[in-house]
């Protein structure tokens, strides 16, 4: 069953979806997640939009099998063109990728968003250029989720229309989750502090070019901004 093998982090995804939504799933993969929406009835229709064959291929399989042929639509599309003006879509979830790649299908289907009132989006890293995207765009974050998973830690964020604006330390922490300061945020920003030096010490004996020195002054500014939210 699908509902049993959902993994937390798209559970966390669903539970962001409104009850009664049209969702276009975006890189559905398995369509695991327009399954497990459908199969708990918190939706009663979807399209799960694959770029690549197999993965489509893989989301026909079991849309078949979980017997939801005639609530999911299935399609071969890049990105957002796999939504069509008929299908009334007003909710958008893509799960699963970098931050910089989902940013880049919002902004190459842009003329799809039209109709859409909340996006929600599961990025693996890189959650700071959403937020970009969205401040940009005419977007805003309504709420962020963090949790662990298998060693892993995802961040949720979901977005409604609406002006926006945050600052260095909203968009690379996040304006909700920078304030919640949970245990799994400290960890993964401890996390990357650790990363952070060990950047540092790579480039240390470089050559002191222009490039590097903007690097290196990026990354102390990081981890200074980083530390200072973590010791309030």
């Amino acid at each position: 069953m699908i509902t049993e093998r959902l993994s937390n982090r798209l559970k966390a995804v669903a539970s962001f979806v409104g009850e009664g939504a049209v969702v276009a799933d975006i890189g559905s993969d398995h369509a695991y997640l327009p399954c497990y929406l459908l199969k708990t009835g918190k939706i009663n229709r979807a399209i799960a939009g694959e770029v690549a064959n197999g993965p489509y291929d893989s989301a026909m399989k079991n849309v078949l099998k979980e017997g939801l042929s005639d609530s999911i639509t299935v399609r071969l599309a890049d990105g957002l063109f796999a939504i069509k003006e008929t299908d009334l879509v007003d909710t958008i979830t893509i799960a699963g990728m970098g931050g910089t790649l989902i940013a880049s299908i919002l902004e190459n289907g842009k003329t799809q968003l039209d109709s859409i009132t909340r996006i929600i989006v599961q990025p693996n890293i890189q959650s700071s250029v959403i937020r970009k995207w969205a401040v940009f765009n005419g977007w805003k974050i309504v709420s962020e989720q963090i949790l662990k998973e298998d060693d892993k830690i995802y961040e949720v964020l979901t977005m409604e229309k609406g002006l926006s604006s945050y600052d260095e330390t909203e968009i690379l922490l996040g304006p909700f989750l920078c304030l919640e300061k949970s245990v799994v945020f400290r960890e993964k920003w401890e996390r990357e502090i650790v990363e952070w030096h060990r950047v540092l010490l790579s480039i240390e004996d470089a050559e002191e070019t222009d490039l590097v020195r903007k690097k290196k002054k990026q990354v102390k500014s990081q981890i200074e901004l980083v530390r200072k939210v973590l010791a309030t």
